[in-house]
C-alpha cells in the first residue's frame, strides 16, 4: 500500500471508531517513513484528538504548529534529548526534514544532545536498545531479573540431567 492510500484507511479507520487501528496504521508509517512529516503530522492529531499531549508532543515535534505544552509533556517524558531523539524515530540527516522549521527542531536535538554526550551525535547513531528510556531494558531492576531468570533456568535444568543420571546409575 502507498503513504497515501494507508492515510486514506486510517482516515476511514477513524470514521469508523477504530481508533487504535488508525494509529497502528500510522505508527508503521512513521516506521516506514520516518521523514514523511505529513504522516508524523496525522498521527499527532489523533493522539491530540483523544487527550494523550505527551505523544502528540512526540509526533508534531517537527510540525510549526506545535503546542507548546505538548512538546513540554513530551520533552518531560523523555528526560534527555538523545531519549527524545530515540522517540522521534528520526532516520538520516536532518536535510531529508521537507520544511526549515522541522529542519531546525532536529538540528537543535542534536546539538543539545551532543552537547550531553561530550561526543558528536547522529540520528542513526541512537537506537531504543541503546539508552535508558523510561524503565525500558537497560533498567538495573529489568537487568536483575533477567539475569536471576537465567540463573534459576540453569540450575533447574542442572538438576534435572542430575536426577537423570543418578535414575540412570541405579537402573543398571
Amino acid at each position: 500500500m502507498t503513504v497515501e492510500q494507508t492515510l486514506a484507511t486510517a482516515d476511514a479507520d477513524l470514521r469508523a471508531g477504530r481508533v487504535p487501528m488508525a494509529r497502528q496504521r500510522l505508527r508503521g508509517l512513521v516506521c516506514s517513513y520516518p521523514t514523511d512529516l505529513r504522516v508524523r503530522r496525522r498521527l499527532g492529531e489523533i493522539y491530540r484528538l483523544y487527550g494523550e499531549p505527551t505523544e502528540a508532543g512526540r509526533w508534531l515535534y517537527l510540525d510549526d504548529d506545535r503546542d507548546p505544552e505538548e512538546t513540554a509533556a513530551f520533552e518531560a517524558r523523555h528526560h534527555t534529548p538523545a531519549a527524545c531523539m530515540v522517540a522521534l524515530a528520526w532516520r538520516g540527516p536532518e536535510s531529508a526534514a521537507a520544511t526549515p522549521f522541522a529542519r531546525a527542531r532536529l538540528a537543535e536535538l542534536r546539538e543539545a544532545a551532543t552537547a550531553d554526550a561530550g561526543h558528536p551525535v547522529d540520528w542513526d547513531d541512537l537506537r531504543p536498545d541503546s539508552r535508558e528510556h523510561d524503565g525500558g531494558a537497560s533498567s538495573p531492576v529489568l537487568r536483575f531479573l533477567g539475569c536471576g531468570t537465567a540463573v534459576v533456568t540453569v540450575l533447574f535444568l542442572l538438576l534435572l540431567v542430575i536426577l537423570g543420571a543418578i535414575s540412570l546409575v541405579r537402573m543398571l
